[in-house]
């Protein structure tokens, strides 16, 4: 009985959810069978932002709530749709303060055509600085960029992976490369790849 309470709970966002896009497809098949194109495409858009969404809300779900001593800030919690531009972009931010770490998610991400060119190419992707390399987190490779803040001195990390169509970025300043690759090892990456596919 427990579990199916579970169940229960568990679909019912799902269930708006297909009412959502159930009158949405509707909307797409009246104004199709009408020859208005325009409002067929507008409701079809529609669909595709709700299941965007969905998918965003999904991936916070999964996202730990914690890493290390940085708490998670559930109220700062971002996920949109964006029509044409890029699917959904899902942000969560950790810690307060300078000492803080922030995950994104954009699926149809622009850059990721940029960052698999570097991925591609070893020698361009690890600078012989040492402010960029490539690095694998949970299978994926990635890049790995650091800089230092010229007052006070300290690194911060922005780490740039592929997951096919999206590009997952994580950021955390004032810390080291070693804790940064710990800490990114904590987010369900893989689970994340096979949301956004």
């Amino acid at each position: 009985m427990k579990k199916l309470t579970i169940l229960i709970v568990a679909l019912l966002p799902l269930v708006a959810y297909a009412q959502d896009f159930n009158k949405d497809l509707a909307s797409a098949r009246t104004a199709y069978s009408g020859g208005k194109l325009e409002d067929a495409r507008f409701a079809m858009q529609q669909m595709l932002n709700d299941i965007d969404v969905l998918v965003g809300k999904e991936i916070i779900k999964i996202l730990p709530a914690k890493m290390d001593a940085l708490a998670s800030n559930p109220k700062e919690d971002q996920v949109t749709a964006n029509t044409g531009i890029a699917g959904a972009q899902v942000q969560r931010t950790y810690g307060t303060g300078t000492k803080n770490a922030t995950v994104d998610i954009m699926s149809n991400s622009p850059l990721i055509g940029s960052v698999n060119a570097i991925l591609s190419i070893p020698f361009v992707g690890n600078s012989s600085d040492g402010t960029q390399k490539v690095v694998k987190v949970q299978g994926y490779k990635g890049i790995l960029q650091k800089s230092t803040d010229t007052e006070t001195n300290k690194e911060n990390f922005t780490l740039q992976v592929p997951l096919n169509s999206a590009l997952l970025t994580f950021t955390v300043n004032e810390s080291n490369e070693a804790d940064v690759l710990r800490l990114a090892n904590t987010i369900p990456v893989t689970q994340i790849a096979k949301m956004v596919q």
